[in-house]
């Protein structure tokens, strides 16, 4: 697997509202409304980071995640981090039944 260019990085970033670029990887901080959202969030988040054996880099401090993602393999950001991150959209959009 080898990096993006930076132009199909920014193509893809178009279609994910709030991730923005940092260096060789791309970020985005998502607040929920307490501690509970965002385990929630993040316990969701592990399965699906599994399922793609490729695991973020992020933090928790009460009802804020930082997430960052980047393929260390390559050193850069691959079409993985790019799935992760629609993934992880995914389970922050609201459901309809």
């Amino acid at each position: 697997m080898s990096s993006l260019s930076n132009e199909q990085i920014d193509m893809q970033l178009e279609d994910l509202a709030g991730w923005q670029r940092d260096g060789d990887s791309i970020i985005k901080t998502y607040h929920f409304s307490d501690f509970i959202e965002a385990m929630s969030f993040m316990n969701q988040a592990a399965f699906y980071a599994e399922a793609l054996e490729h695991h973020p880099e992020w933090r928790n401090i009460y009802n804020v995640v930082e997430v960052r993602l980047t393929t260390h393999d390559t050193g850069g950001i691959t079409s993985h981090d790019i799935r992760l991150a629609k993934r992880l959209e995914y389970i922050i959009q609201p459901k309809r039944f």
